[in-house]
Parts: structure tokens; sequence; C-alpha cells
């Protein structure tokens, strides 16, 4: 019975660690995105696995949030505004691969 239970608690310690086996972009770091985002998890931002999944299937989703990061806004995610990662728009090819791999997540 002992090694029934053990087989099940490794096999799903083994699934949970291939879910986000997904680490941030060197990209994201650099830019000072995990101040406020992780992957997998609530910061001050949203997670950015959550926010894949709310915009999967949306064809607008990349053109949406390249201007969201660009700019900045709130409201979508709580009350606690993102601050413009490229408002004078020098940094759009960066933003677009970020945008990209958060999109990429929800599969």
């Amino acid at each position: 019975m002992k090694s029934i239970i053990y087989s099940i608690a490794v096999a799903g310690l083994m699934v949970a660690g291939s879910a986000m086996a997904t680490d941030m972009p060197p990209l994201a770091k650099s830019n000072g995105c995990t101040a406020c985002h992780s992957i997998d998890k609530k910061i001050v931002g949203p997670a950015w696995m959550d926010v894949s999944k709310k915009y999967k299937g949306d064809a607008g989703a990349e053109v949406k949030l390249i201007a969201k990061v660009s700019k900045g806004g709130g409201g979508v995610w709580g009350p606690v505004p993102m601050p413009g990662m490229d408002p004078a728009g020098k940094k759009q090819a960066d933003i677009k691969k970020l945008v990209e791999f958060v999109l990429s997540l929800a599969k």
C-alpha cells in the first residue's frame, strides 16, 4: 500500500514540475517584468499563464497586448496599473517577443 501511495505522489510531482518547466525569458528579466509577473502565480500583476489563457483564441490579442505593455494601463487584472515599458516606441521588437512568449504559454 505504501508503494502505491508513494508512486502516486511521485507521479503527481513529476506532472506538476513539467507543467511549469518554462523559465522566464532573459528579456523579461532584463526589462524588469519579473518584479511584477511570474509565469505561474500572481505577484503584483497577473501570472503570464493566466494572461495567455484569457486571450487564447483572440485573433487581436497580440496587438492589444503589445499596446498595453508599451503604454501601460490598468483595470483588467485589478486596481494596480501597469507602467508602460516603452511609451516612446523604441522597444517594440522586444515587446513583441515577450507578448508572443506570453501568448504561447496556453497551449
